[in-house]
């Protein structure tokens, strides 16, 4: 355990989470109205008792720091740490990291002083409970130089993903990225004997799906990026398959791709349904995060079904159905919230604050009085006047941006410390 390393990358410039990537970096995002998105595989690494976890990113870093700086702080006998690694100029480097392996590789220096035997890589945007250490079991218990975490979809899902042959002894044949939904691939559906043992469905069509988690032995990983190759699962990966033992292990829960506007929406509301997808009331498996020691959420005279409400909250009078409603967000009496993702606020205004605000008729931090709001994401700190109509006419709206909102993918989204006037209609 002492020699196993967790190597989490936290992605480029996340342009298909804009505007929520505007201002932080994607593991940053806020996410389920206390979490961040890189408190998952951070979670995760911490219920296999992976301690050893380097976080690597380059683009907007300041609050992905603060908050790794302020909530995974281990004590001096565990040997444990959570190190971000941001790009970095060196004499033999002085540009960006150009992919997935180019960031692993030009931090070498950084992974190796431990002398680590097994790598652990893991993405910083997705959303699955995963035992860890069954992974890496198997890659040890195989005999596999590398081993990838492989997930069982159907042929409309494969066109999104990049789809792996295996053999009867789960040993990887083949790599196809993303194979377009008139390419027949039928050479790749998952062995009768794989299908069998792994309890899926008879007579259903199934292939196996990278999930871009990866178990390399050193040696591996060293000789995997021994070259320019840029990124594992388009270049390195298939590079490996013809030369090394390239495992694959079947993972039967949960899974979620958080990528894009529209997937991070729905995997935000699925948290708040009866039965979700991702259970976050789980005693043994909780998802870590900063403690902030908020108060409990003040509800006074509303109607809320189907909602999450994080710490610090304060809600009047109004309507609540279907949303994510984050840590100190303050909605206003009279306000109707329908399937909204509300991030919250860092911090809560005082009197003298709204009385200055008042004159500069500028609206308090949360969602004003009189306002409905449909289908939407609000990001942290937002101002949203009183009567103020935002989404209410469910009618689908091309991608755009506007002063303090944009819309991707049909989705409102008000930006981080965005302010819309009273009686402004999106």
């Amino acid at each position: 355990m002492e020699r196993i390393i967790s190597v989490i990358l936290g992605g480029g410039r996340g342009q298909r989470l804009y505007p929520l990537t505007a201002k932080r970096a994607k593991p940053a995002v806020p996410f389920g109205g206390k979490y961040r998105l890189v408190d998952i595989p951070i979670s995760n690494c911490l219920h296999a008792d992976l301690r050893r976890i380097f976080l690597l990113t380059q683009f907007n870093s300041a609050s992905l720091h603060r908050h790794i700086s302020t909530t995974y702080r281990f004590d001096n006998f565990t040997r444990g740490y959570v190190e971000l690694l941001a790009a970095e100029q060196t004499f033999e480097h002085e540009d960006w990291y150009l992919g997935t392996a180019d960031a692993v590789r030009r931090n070498f220096n950084h992974l190796e002083p431990d002398n680590p035997t097994h790598c652990i890589v893991l993405s910083g945007d997705q959303l699955y409970r995963m035992n860890l250490m069954d992974i890496f079991h198997r890659h040890v218990d195989s005999g596999a130089d590398i081993t990838i975490a492989a997930l069982p979809v159907s042929r409309d899902q494969a066109t999104r993903l990049g789809i792996l042959q295996v053999d009867a002894s789960y040993r990887v044949r083949a790599f196809v990225e993303k194979p377009a939904p008139d390419r027949d691939i039928s050479a790749m559906r998952v062995p009768a004997g794989v299908a069998a043992h792994e309890g899926l469905p008879a007579g259903e069509e199934r292939y196996l799906a990278s999930m871009g988690i990866y178990v390399f032995s050193m040696p591996a990983l060293r000789k995997a990026l021994d070259n320019t190759l840029a990124d594992f699962g388009s270049e390195v990966i298939p590079a490996a398959i013809g030369t090394m033992h390239v495992g694959s292990y079947v993972f039967g829960g949960y899974w979620e791709d958080i990528g894009t506007i529209r997937s991070f929406y729905e995997a935000n509301l699925d948290l708040a349904s009866i039965n979700p997808d991702f259970n976050l009331y789980l005693e043994n498996t909780p998802i870590y995060t900063d403690r902030r020691n908020l108060p409990p959420s003040k509800i006074n005279f509303s109607t809320i079904a189907q909602s999450l409400a994080a710490e610090g909250s304060i809600i009047t009078n109004a309507t609540i159905n279907h949303c994510i409603v984050g840590i100190r967000t303050i909605i206003e009496t009279g306000a109707t919230l329908d399937s909204v993702v509300c991030m919250g606020a860092d911090f809560y205004e005082t009197a003298a604050q709204k009385a200055e605000n008042w004159t500069s008729r500028v609206p308090n931090v949360g969602i004003g009085s009189g306002t409905i709001v449909r289908r939407a994401i609000i990001d942290k700190n937002a101002r949203i006047g009183e009567n103020c109509r935002i989404g209410i006419d469910n009618r689908d709206r091309p991608d755009q941006d506007g002063d303090g909102w944009s819309i991707r993918d049909g989705i409102v989204v008000i930006h981080k410390n965005g302010t819309l006037a009273p009686g402004t209609v999106i």
